[in-house]
């Protein structure tokens, strides 16, 4: 095997059983990946001189086809019933048929790092076989100083090799695509798919195992903070607001998707931004539309003109086109990813169902309850066969990169609010006025007031008034902001119709929480919504 590149000579990719790839390129830089991409046919250069791929089939995660190692050590902490066991002895033949499939092939190595936090810190080595792949991982995760490649030693091996086929039947998978984690071991293994989101996805989902032993609560969300130091994070699923909210250019951005919150405070998991296009602008997103027209980003599945100009509208390959670019290039992003403890928590929904206020003020129980919850809704329409609004609920805002039961992620976090004194907010960002079809969505310039008042701590000032239903706090006035939209029951036309689906949504909380119930203590039991009784 050649070796090229910088890289600690005692540490190859032959100690993990890689010795015999044709070449081993590690830590090639932009314009040496671009190359590689190039020639080899794995991507095209767009007319501004970024890099567009494809990933074929899977223009998504295949969370199904995820699957952990049950052994001794990862036995007692995993929570089973939302990750895949695969035996330690399906992964040793797995790990060998990778190991067969690399030989006389060229690969790409990427040494890298998840954690902001010196001292939470994961040294992670990428090995792809696509150079565009380890371009994406590059942009992706944080990129060590020159000098410290010469001694880096990885704590987590990815090793991700498109071209690779499972077998049910040997390894113990679903079908041909495989995403394999040994926590004991620290390596994954990536088969079948050439969605790159999987490489940082893999990233997060060691950092959540590991973490929590520490005291350290990772968690799915971006984060910005003020000038005077006040950091706030923002919890939330697809479609809910995360990143656009987070995006304040009077505050400056910590990051866009995974954050730790430790003893000195937040810090980002990653170097840089994996950011959905889909009919992204530069009039509503300037940040993110600038960064498509740069040297060095990634777009993937993203259709380019005759003139190979992205089309950012066009849909017809994935709804869920991305582009890949590191944190530097935003220009209020933070230079060491990190901040002090947060003083606000935003938990986002976009509810559909017209139910909840804009705003409300939780206690540290009901933020454990709405933590674990994972509360949003989709519309018509965003899928096949989602006629009326339908309720989603994701624990902890990521139950896909979960491996420990949420309990422990929601009592970690339920510990640290109470310890730092931190306000926590459920925003809507979904529809007032009535359910989706027959409401409006929630005024953007509504909740950026609102968001604006939490955070510069105003809002603690009002008169607050507890919503029936659900037991929070709402505002009953706030300066700039209509207040006939605080109470979503006044909005709609029949208030009757507002009660049955409040009893109705109430009902969903209830039921996707009762497998939590065993878990938790009699305060976040009480944190639960009531289901009203209507008088006669």
């Amino acid at each position: 095997m050649r070796e090229i590149g910088k890289r600690n000579p005692r540490c190859g990719i032959d100690t993990i059983g890689l010795g015999k790839a044709g070449a081993a390129h590690y830590n090639l830089c932009e314009a040496e990946l671009y190359e590689e991409a190039l020639r080899r046919g794995e991507a095209r250069l767009t007319a501004h001189g970024a890099l567009v791929a494809l990933t074929g089939q899977h223009t998504g995660r295949s969370a199904k086809d995820k699957v952990v190692v049950r052994d001794a050590a990862s036995e007692p902490h995993v929570w089973w019933d939302n990750n895949n066991a695969i035996t330690p002895e399906q992964f040793d033949l797995l790990l060998a048929d990778f190991q067969a499939q690399v030989e006389d092939r060229d690969l790409f190595v990427q040494d890298l790092a998840g954690g902001a936090d010196p001292e939470n810190r994961l040294p992670t080595r990428v090995v792809t076989e696509y150079a565009w792949h380890s371009l994406f991982i590059r942009n992706l995760l944080i990129r060590p100083d020159r000098a410290a490649l010469d001694t880096f030693e990885p704590k987590l091996t990815i090793i991700d090799l498109p071209s690779f086929r499972a077998d049910p039947a040997r390894h113990g998978t679903r079908g041909e695509t495989v995403i394999a984690v040994d926590l004991s071991r620290m390596i994954v293994l990536i088969g079948g798919t050439s969605y790159a989101g999987e490489m940082k996805k893999s990233v997060f989902t060691v950092l959540n195992y590991l973490l929590p032993n520490g005291g350290v609560m990772p968690m799915h969300c971006s984060a910005n903070v003020g000038p005077d130091g006040d950091a706030a994070v923002f919890f939330g699923l697809s479609g809910t607001g995360k990143t656009t909210l987070s995006a304040d250019p009077r505050r400056t951005l910590i990051g866009d998707d995974e954050h730790g919150w430790g003893e000195d405070g937040i810090f980002n998991f990653e170097g840089g931004c994996y950011a959905k296009t889909i009919r992204l602008s530069a009039a509503a997103e300037p940040e993110i539309f600038a960064t498509t027209r740069r040297f060095g980003t990634v777009l993937e599945n993203v259709v380019l003109d005759e003139n190979r100009v992205p089309d950012f509208d066009d849909g017809s390959l994935t709804e869920n086109t991305r582009c890949a670019y590191p944190l530097h290039f935003i220009p209020n992003a933070s230079d060491s990813g990190r901040a002090g403890h947060p003083q606000n928590i935003i938990m986002l929904t976009a509810d559909a169902f017209g139910i909840l206020p804009p705003i409300a003020r939780l206690s540290p129980a009901q933020a454990m309850y709405h933590f674990l919850s994972g509360y949003t809704a989709k519309v018509a329409g965003t899928e096949k066969g989602v006629t009326e609004p339908e309720a989603t609920f994701s624990t902890c805002f990521g139950a896909p990169f979960m491996p420990r039961h949420p309990a422990e992620y929601g009592n970690l976090l339920r510990e640290l609010i109470a310890r730092h004194g931190v306000d926590c907010w459920l925003v809507n960002t979904g529809w007032t006025g009535g359910a989706y079809g027959t409401g409006s969505r929630m005024p953007i310039k509504a909740t950026r007031a609102l968001l604006t008042a939490a955070l510069e701590g105003s809002l603690n000032a009002c008169e607050f008034r507890t919503d029936p239903n659900f037991g929070f706090e709402v505002p009953v006035a706030v300066p700039d902001v209509d207040a006939a939209i605080l109470d979503p029951r006044a909005t709609w036309a029949d208030q009757a119709a507002y009660d049955r689906q409040a009893a109705k949504l109430v009902g969903m909380f209830i039921d996707n929480f009762a497998k939590f119930e065993a878990h938790v203590d009699a305060g976040v039991r009480s944190a639960a919504p009531q289901v009203q009784v209507a008088a006669e």
